[in-house]
């Protein structure tokens, strides 16, 4: 198949997963540099507080059942650190995931592998300081990540490495701003430096596939900007299959760790800006239409966001008249 080039513009069908992967290759492999050059090691044991640790009953028989007054950290706080963990715990998933997609060659494959390898000291240091600080039930937290675990991942996006590239774009920014909100809200000095480390990490993940993104847009603009829109329209954060999800998102809505609000302001719009989507000339046919439906949604979204600001606020107002009265 012939590829064409991106100054005559790429009619639909005309780049494979392949032939993209190809195109994109030198790219990653400049990313990946400079990633390496920014990225900063650290250590998940020197983030949890080990003297604080005591032991658990079973096999000691000292051991001190988990009580919730044990921990300081805020009722908010423990809901949204079980879903972070929970979703870090996949990780075997994910990396199945892009590794199939990705490759495992090439500058692709050592992405692949680092990324992993960064991934992996998120869920380290988030499980001890869960359990050396007692923030949450040790068995129901391991009866989840069980749970959790047995179903495995599999994205929404598994079909397509545009997608996924774009996907992932938006989703690392997303968890960077859930576990930095997650530390504001814990109630606890140690918790909030420990997840500012997290974010760090996701942060620099973001970047990445946000630079391989702007790349896909100058190979193939019309295929990318569908994906786009496909990916945003239809976004699913990766642990929406979680025991009990639902009920976890809507706590964590309500107090703002994650919402529609922090979800347009701070994940889909930083993105969106940098990548200049909306002033992007020179499209075919799907390409335009797929930017404007984005338009489209993004108003909207930010209109039902106003809605749910209106909400919160008035829900604040009621509870301070309770406690005032």
């Amino acid at each position: 198949m012939t590829i064409t080039t991106p100054h005559l513009g790429s009619p639909a069908g005309a780049w494979t997963d392949a032939q993209l992967l190809y195109a994109l290759e030198e790219v990653v492999e400049k990313e990946l540099n400079r990633h390496l050059q920014v990225a900063k090691d650290w250590m998940p044991h020197e983030y949890v507080p080990w003297s604080d640790g005591r032991n658990f009953p079973g096999v000691f028989e000292d051991g001190e059942a988990w009580e919730k007054e044990q921990s300081k950290v805020t009722e908010i706080g423990r809901i949204a650190l079980v879903v972070n963990l929970l979703t870090e715990d996949n990780l075997p998933s994910y990396h199945h995931e892009i590794a199939s997609l990705f490759g495992r060659d090439g500058a692709w494959g050592t992405w692949v592998h680092r990324w992993t390898a960064e991934e992996g000291r998120h869920g380290i240091v988030m499980r001890d300081y869960l359990l050396t600080s007692r923030a949450v039930d040790p068995d129901k937290l391991e009866e989840f990540r069980m749970s959790h675990m047995s179903e495995g991942f599999e994205s929404d996006n598994r079909h397509s490495m545009l997608h996924s590239v774009a996907y992932v774009a938006f989703q690392e920014l997303a968890t960077r701003v859930s576990h930095r909100n997650t530390g504001h809200q814990s109630g606890d000095p140690v918790c909030d430096r420990m997840l500012a480390r997290i974010a760090t990490d996701e942060n620099l993940h973001m970047v990445f596939y946000r630079n391989l993104l702007k790349a896909a847009f100058e190979l193939a603009p019309d295929l990318t900007m569908q994906a786009v829109r496909d990916v945003i329209v239809n976004f699913r954060m990766p642990g929406h299959g979680m025991p009990g999800f639902e009920r976890a998102a809507a706590q964590m809505a309500i107090g703002e760790i994650y919402n529609m609000r922090i979800h347009h302001d701070d994940v889909l719009q930083p993105v969106l800006r940098f990548l200049k989507i909306m002033e992007i000339e020179g499209l075919g046919p799907e390409g335009r239409k797929a930017q404007e439906e984005l338009g489209l949604y993004m108003g909207g979204l930010d209109s039902e966001a106003s809605k749910f600001d209106e909400k919160l606020a008035a829900r604040k107002a009621r509870m301070a008249a309770r406690a005032g009265a």
